[in-house]
């Protein structure tokens, strides 16, 4: 099969998702295309079944936003006709749903007919839904779509209650891929970040205020009294300045890393006792899943899909959001005692194991299947 994959190229989750599911499928034998307008971070290699094509938009004084939507939907077409791609994969139903089905329909008039699977991630839904001025888009986008699919029960949930929806759904989870965590270091180089015997806390993101940066620090600021410990921050955006300000405040910026952009995530996680997550919401918690992969459990808050991710009581514990001293108290449960800190490495990734990608990656196949036998005409 000729899979067409749209995607924002970005650290973000959907794109890490999008990025691997293609390097699988590609893989399993199929050939695979990402259009986008810069090549996905973790796609490292490009080979004979697996193609880049990048999304240039020109520039005109005329328009006060560069049309990305019309320069997407324009290459769409002319991927599709070249490459004879039998199924477009977007994932966001805002841009690329909306980008696809343009492309679908100019295609349609040249005798061309291209099915479209959607994937939901979150924020397209979530944002979308407190910005009424683009719901009519968004509805319009997945209605057109010949196959949804949404990361997570909880968003579907959502998008079945903020949106007028008249097809089904797919939940299909993010995925992991087990092998590239199953990694044992010579030399972790452990010392290099910590005291042997210091504990280490691990959060990885887009440093977006969902993340809910201050909680991190505050929890950490309470574990550090309780227990010697050191903070790992991995990861951009804009509330990274206000994070370090706050722990030069609080007297703990020598026991506070902040790493920006990393593409060495295992090895960050290969020290890591602990992986902090209270956002304010997450469609999955893809960040959680890869630190449970890799032995490291979870604090995280009750929202969103995270439930669906970290078994609390198992492979971490879940508070309300906001919860600053029960996120404490669970943490210090697991780090005080060297027996349950390893029992709970071991169910992190047994927990894990529900969501590896060898056995995610066929359901979507399924998908590409049903949407080509069932492709919706124009």
């Amino acid at each position: 099969m000729k899979i067409g994959i749209v995607c924002y190229p970005t650290f973000g989750g959907s794109g890490v998702v999008a990025t691997e599911l293609g390097l699988e499928l590609s893989r399993r034998g199929h050939e695979v295309h990402f259009i986008t307008y810069s090549q996905p971070v973790r796609l490292e290699l490009i080979g004979s079944n697996l193609h880049f094509h990048e999304v240039n938009v020109p520039e005109y004084p005329l328009f006060h936003y560069q049309p990305y939507e019309l320069a997407l939907s324009s290459k769409l077409v002319d991927m599709v006709k070249l490459h004879k791609i039998d199924v477009l994969h977007v994932h966001y139903a805002i841009p690329h749903a909306y980008a696809a089905y343009m492309a679908k329909k100019m295609l349609h008039e040249e005798g061309i007919e291209v099915p479209i699977v959607t994937t939901l991630h979150g924020t397209d839904i979530t944002l979308v839904g407190s910005h009424p001025f683009y719901k009519s888009a968004v509805t319009f986008s997945i209605n057109k779509s010949d196959a949804v699919t949404s990361v997570s029960q909880n968003l579907k949930d959502d998008t079945m209650r903020l949106f007028n929806i008249k097809r089904d759904i797919d939940v299909v989870p993010n995925f992991i891929d087990l092998e590239k965590h199953d990694f044992h270091f010579t030399d972790c180089q452990r010392e290099l970040m910590a005291e042997p015997h210091e504990r280490i806390m691990t959060h990885i993101s887009n440093f977006r205020p969902v993340k809910r940066i201050r909680d991190i620090i505050q929890v950490f600021y309470k574990i550090q009294k309780e227990m010697p410990a050191k903070l790992m921050m991995v990861g951009e955006g804009p509330e990274k300045e206000p994070a370090e300000m706050l722990c030069e405040k609080m007297g703990i910026a020598d026991k506070v890393i902040f790493f920006g952009n990393s593409s060495e995530i295992d090895k960050i996680l290969c020290f890591s006792d602990l992986f902090l997550l209270p956002s304010e919401t997450e469609s999955f918690g893809l960040a959680a899943l890869e630190a449970m992969a890799s032995g490291v459990p979870v604090i995280s808050s009750n929202t969103g899909g995270i439930p669906e991710v970290n078994k609390h009581g198992v492979s971490g514990f879940l508070s309300e959001v906001g919860d600053i001293d029960d996120m404490t108290s669970n943490a210090l449960y697991i780090l005080k005692d060297e027996k349950r800190l390893a029992e709970f490495k071991k169910n992190a990734i047994e927990e894990s194991k529900r969501f590896n990608i060898h056995e995610i990656v066929p359901m979507y196949e399924a998908i590409y299947e049903r949407a080509l036998a069932n492709c919706i005409s124009i």
